[in-house]
Parts: C-alpha cells; structure tokens; sequence
C-alpha cells in the first residue's frame, strides 16, 4: 500500500501512443483478415509445398510484431489480386512457431516475403510493403532475367512493351558485341539482382552496333525504355562492375522531374542536394509542368532537385507545409527551396511572380548567394525518447545474430566473466544460499532450442518481480 501512495504522489508525462504502426494494429484488433487465400506452412510442409508450386512466395513474419500483423493485410489484399492466376501460390510461416525453419531460410528480421522457382532460384523482397509494390515484384520475378533477344524485330518489340514477355514498367536492354564480354557478364549479373524490379533485356548479335549508333552511343549501351513515353534514354557504361551496373541503372529510372511520396522520397533524398518543391493540391497544369520539366534538365540537375507534392496523393505535404509556414498554409500552388542537408533553411518563391524557367533560375541563384531572406529554418535536434524509461538503446548490449537463442547458464557466465576471479569468490562465500536457489531455477529454465511455450514461462516468472516504477 505504502508503494501504491509512493506512485500516486509522483506526477509522470502522460503517454500517448505514437507509433502508427502499432495504432493501426491496436485500432484493428477485432477485425479478423481472411486468410483462406493463404497457405500456412510448417517444418514439416514447408518443402513439399514448394515442390508442388511453379512459384511459391512465402511470408516469414511473426505473430506478436506490429510490422509483420500490418504487412499481413497487404499480403492478403495481394493474395486476392492474384487469385486464380495458375502457377503462383502464396503462404506464411509463423517464426514464433518455427524459428528453426526460418533460421534455415536465412530469415533475420520480420517480416521478410522471398519468392521461390520450382528448380531452386529464390528472391528476397526488399521494397515497400503496400500492396502494388508487393504485386509488382511478384509479377516481374516471374520474367527470365535478362530477356535474351536475338534479332532486331524482337529488340524492337521489346523498348515497345508489346512483348508478352514484359510487365507493365520500365525496361532496360544492353547492348554488347564480341569485344564487351567482360562488360556483358557484369550486366547479366546486375539483372540477376535487379529481378523482380525492373525488366532487363539483352542483345549482342551481329547489329548491337548498328543499333546503338542510332542512338548515338558506343557499345557497351543501356537503352530505358518508358511504358508512358515513346522517348528512350541511351547510356554508356565502361566498367565492368556488377554493382556499378546496377547503381547506373537505378539512377537512369529515376524520374528526372518525379512525383515526391512516402515510398520514393529515399530514392531521392540519397543524392543529399538542394530540394526544389512544387507544392500542388492537384494535377500540375500543362504550363507549370512544362516550365518545371526544363529546370529538370540535365544541367540545372546537378546543383538540385526539381521535384513536386500533390497533397491529394500524399497528405503528409499538409504537415510538411505546417512546419515550414505554421497555420493558416500558404495558398497552393507554391514553389519552394529547402536544403535539408545544410542549414535546413526553407525560401518560398515570390507569390506576385509567375513560374517561368528563366525567373526561377534568376530567384535560385539569389537564394544561393544569400540575398532572399528565408521564412523558416528547420531545427536539428536529436530525436531522443521520450521518457527516460524508453531509452532503450542505452540498455541493449552489442547486436548479436538473429534467431540465436540464449539459454539462462549462458547468461550467467557472461556476466560472472565480467567480474574479477577474487570478487567471484567473495560474493560465493557471502550468499550460498542464493546460489543454491539460482541452480534450482537454472534446471527449470529451458536450455535454448524450441520457441513455442516460452511466452507463458517467462510471463509467470515476470508475476514474481519486483515492479519497476520507473518503467
């Protein structure tokens, strides 16, 4: 009782929950997903299941992790989408229940979706987890890559999206003769990481030349080809780095004028420059895109980012607004500059100016020499917890591998190696009796191996604690 009056008399900062993530979970507790779409695989299923399916993907997740409960719902949505397509099945492996099994699929975080090929080929899923994203990578690892093409009709068919070997997207083909081997091996390498993202062709019969003289490029080239646009980028690349190649060609997607949202800003925000905004609360009108899409040339490009936020599709831009401007918002549409990687000054182009390429330019390099004075300036302050007691990065020990399981002997001789051999000694003669305690729980305690029952065991020792009142 005395402890009882002891926390009431203390004044803590209320809680709230701002983790979205687990918000979300918490909020749709009740709501029950239809899994029936979905196998659920065990040890014992699991290699069976992958013979008897032309492509299975399967989902590594666990079962009490927020992450993993949302990733659920689109994997299902996805599920539904897919849903009579022959060849494709879709599954899940709770590693709460099978953590040897996802050990054995090389599974170190949740949740993590891999696709598997009858015959042994496997992909792991590293993109976002909504729903197209999911069912875009399903659909291209479906694709051989590289598309191996051998003449020109079907080269040409190919940068056209007519071939029925093609996804919806962008598609990238190489172009190599007999002199490019070294190169040609590093392309086919890139497109063996690149499946499942982007569709990759490759050509080096007797006309490579020919073709990339045409568009004004030596051998070894990568032509990008648009489903949206009748255009085609050329590029040339002279090493003979897997790793160079890949990086050259996700650069060459980007979007040179792009559309900023929550799944792409990384991509963007990576080449750390200058970012130049066009708020919008629609579409961009002909003109603005127009006279944006020339800022976005090559030249203008090297010094900063011309991109733009419809905050139809991306709400955020309401509160991104608000932190620049306060309240009320500015009216839209608004064009503004921000270098969040230097100084996080925030200048908003003149209202009574219309947005031509040549007064933009003029305004960008009054801002660059310090003669426009900036309406707000982002604060860098370190993003700490927020109560004492979450700090819990302070109190993690070094990270270890995952799904390694600890046994409490093993705990125990950790910390007694910490302590000094004469100090060992002592603590051993001042309480016997504890130790003879401690190795009576120790033969109750599992010794590691099997996850399944340990909730419960560690849930009842946690009844005979002491409570924490600082947590």
């Amino acid at each position: 009782e005395e402890e009882e009056e002891e926390e009431a008399d203390e004044s803590y900062e209320q809680e709230i929950q701002d983790d979205q993530v687990v918000e979300s979970v918490i909020r749709d507790r009740k709501h029950e997903l239809p899994l029936g779409r979905i196998q659920t695989l065990t040890e014992e299923s699991f290699s069976p299941a992958l013979a008897d399916a032309d492509y299975m993907v399967v989902l590594f997740y666990a079962s009490w992790e927020a992450v993993s409960l949302v990733v659920m719902q689109s994997y299902v949505e996805a599920a539904a989408r897919l849903e009579g397509t022959p060849g494709i099945s879709l599954a899940r492996v709770n590693c709460w229940d099978w953590p040897h099994l996802c050990t054995q699929q090389n599974v170190t975080q949740f949740p993590t979706i891999k696709m598997y090929e009858k015959g042994g080929r496997m992909l792991t899923y590293a993109g976002m987890w909504g729903t197209e994203e999911l069912l875009s990578f399903i659909r291209l690892s479906r694709t051989p890559s590289p598309v191996r093409l051998t003449t020109l009709g079907e080269v040409e068919e190919y940068l056209s999206g007519k071939s029925p070997l093609l996804s919806p997207g962008a598609s990238v083909l190489g172009l190599f003769d007999s002199s490019t081997c070294d190169a040609k091996e590093a392309f086919v390498e890139a497109a063996v990481t690149l499946n499942g993202y982007v569709t990759m062709g490759i050509y080096s019969g007797e006309d490579a030349a020919v073709l990339a003289k045409k568009y004004k490029m030596p051998l070894p080239a990568l032509l990008l080809a648009r489903p949206e646009s009748s255009k085609r980028n050329a590029y040339h690349f002279s090493k003979s780095n897997a790793q160079d190649v890949v990086e050259l060609i996700r650069h060459a997607l980007l979007d040179p004028f792009p559309e900023i949202t929550v799944g792409n800003l990384p991509d963007y925000f990576q080449f750390h420059k200058p970012l130049l905004i066009f708020f919008s609360g629609g579409t961009l009108s002909q003109a603005d895109e127009r006279e944006m899409r020339l800022l976005a040339r090559e030249e203008n490009r090297k010094s900063f980012l011309p991109c733009w936020l419809n905050l139809e599709n991306t709400p955020v831009g309401r509160v991104i607004l608000k932190a620049y401007f306060g309240s009320p918002l500015p009216p839209l549409p608004l064009l503004v500059w921000v270098n969040p990687h230097s100084g996080g000054q925030v200048f908003a182009f003149p209202s009574g100016q219309s947005i031509t390429e040549a007064k933009i330019l003029a305004w960008i390099e009054k801002v660059e020499s310090g003669l426009e004075v900036s309406t707000a300036t982002l604060p860098n302050g370190d993003w700490k917890p927020r109560l004492p007691a979450y700090d819990f990065l302070s109190r993690m020990a070094p990270s270890l591998p995952e799904f390694t399981i600890y046994s409490w002997r093993s705990s125990q001789q950790e910390e007694e190696a910490a302590v000094p051999r004469e100090n060992q000694g002592e603590e051993a003669r001042e309480d016997p009796i504890e130790d003879s305690t401690a190795s009576e729980v120790e033969k109750e305690l599992p010794t590691g191996g099997d996850l399944r029952g340990t909730a419960p065991r560690l849930a009842a020792r946690e009844k005979q604690a002491k409570r924490h009142v600082e947590l």
